[in-house]
């Protein structure tokens, strides 16, 4: 019998779009918990994040919302919020990422659904918050990631500032929100009482950045760009190697030695401006020329070798590709590929905390646009008549299939 997870029992419904609610709500799902995704009439538009594709929706999209099933609801018809409502009614969670005020004016805010049910944890993601001066911006990761200041903190120290190259703003407020949805659900277990639960991408970058801002608020100067290399440790950045690059962490005093004498200067070690961490981060220019010039004598793997049979701290550079030649790290494990029955194989990445006891699993590849919506319209109680006549006014549509190895939403 299959080990139970910690959220089994739990309902989540999951109107959010885009990465940061998905990604949220796919966390709660691999835990265990039942979640209900709510799609837009033609598909949310994390769907478009492409490409690749998957079939007609992007690759991105089923990396971030398996362990869910989808109803395609109208909000906007007075019909599809009645089933929103009733949906909010049957949860113990409600997920959402709506401009400020939106779910409001369709009745579905938090203090409307928290009068019905006082136990209801509605967890509201946004850009840059519920309140304040820029509460109506519209932002998504690229924007909160350059208002965020990250961006003045990444790149080379003498070119543009460049964006993260993941989405690093969604995937923090992802997991902050997931995070606070549990806080949640552990503090009404001990009031009986739901909350609503708050989470701006601006917020969840900034504590991303805990350490170069905490720097800041100290000295009030900017890291700056540094390019590979840390700003508070030093050497602690890549070196250009015969064929390549190495990632090298070696600033304890220990391995700063045993660096040198790989590297055959260890007469390096008595230098006044290498002789402290504070001293070589202060001289790291003059430092990385005199490691480089050594580096690019032998290829990375002669590197490698050298300088793990020392202990110091050391890596290659992999692109993706080299990561999936990687054994110890490819594998189901780490990468769980399901099977969707109308797509086939959909490969995804593993929620990272590991549970001894009630562990995180993958189950069900993420799913089209409405493919669930007359079983979820039947849980809730309703007749075959009453679904046809939703379908028919457009308040609810559902996944068909349009021709072979294609699918379409609609009545």
């Amino acid at each position: 019998m299959p080990a139970s997870r910690v959220l089994d029992g739990v309902r989540v419904l999951d109107l959010s779009q885009g990465a940061a609610g998905p990604i949220a709500g796919m966390i709660l799902g691999d835990h265990g918990a039942e979640v209900v995704k709510v799609d837009p009439p033609g598909g949310e538009w994390g769907r478009n994040l492409g490409p690749p594709f998957v079939g007609r929706d992007a690759a991105a999209y089923f990396g971030m919302n398996r362990n869910k099933r989808s109803i395609v609801i109208d909000l906007k018809k007075p019909d599809g919020a009645v089933v929103a409502r009733a949906l909010a009614r049957r949860s113990d969670v409600l997920l959402e990422s709506f401009r400020p005020g939106v779910l409001e004016r369709l009745g579905l805010g938090y203090a409307a659904l928290a009068a019905e049910d006082p136990r209801l944890v509605y967890c509201s993601v946004s850009a840059f918050g519920q309140e304040g001066p820029w509460r109506d911006k519209p932002g998504v990761d690229g924007i909160v990631q350059a208002m965020s200041g990250i961006m003045s903190v990444t790149g080379e120290p003498d070119g543009s500032p460049v964006k993260v190259g993941v989405p690093a703003a969604d995937t923090m407020g992802a997991m902050a929100a997931a995070q606070g949805i549990l806080l949640a659900l552990l503090g009404r277990e001990r009031t009986g009482r739901g909350q609503r639960v708050e989470v701006s991408l601006l917020e969840a970058m900034l504590m991303f950045q805990t350490v170069p801002l905490s720097m800041f608020l100290a000295s009030g100067t900017s890291p700056g760009r540094n390019g590979s290399a840390a700003p508070y440790s030093a050497p602690n950045e890549a070196f250009p190697t015969a064929d390549g690059h190495v990632m090298v962490a070696a600033y304890w005093p220990d391995r700063w030695k045993s660096l040198l004498e790989v590297l055959g200067c260890p007469e390096l070690g008595e230098d006044p401006r290498f002789s402290t961490g504070a001293a070589r981060v202060e001289n790291r220019a003059a430092m990385e020329e005199e490691l480089a010039q050594r580096f690019r004598a032998r290829p990375t793997a002669e590197w490698l070798a050298a300088l793990d049979a020392v202990d110091v701290l050391c890596a290659p550079i992999n692109d993706y590709r080299a990561l999936a030649e990687e054994p110890s790290v490819m594998g189901e494990e780490l990468f769980p590929s399901l099977v969707h029955p109308e797509l086939g194989p959909v490969p995804g990445v593993a929620t990272p905390a590991r549970l001894s006891e009630t562990p995180a699993r993958a189950e069900r590849a993420a799913p089209l646009a409405g493919e669930q919506t007359t079983e979820i319209l039947r849980e809730l109680g309703l007749g075959e008549d009453r679904i046809d006549e939703l379908l028919r006014s457009g308040a609810v549509a559902r996944w068909e299939r349009a021709g072979e190895g294609t699918a379409a939403v609609g009545a």
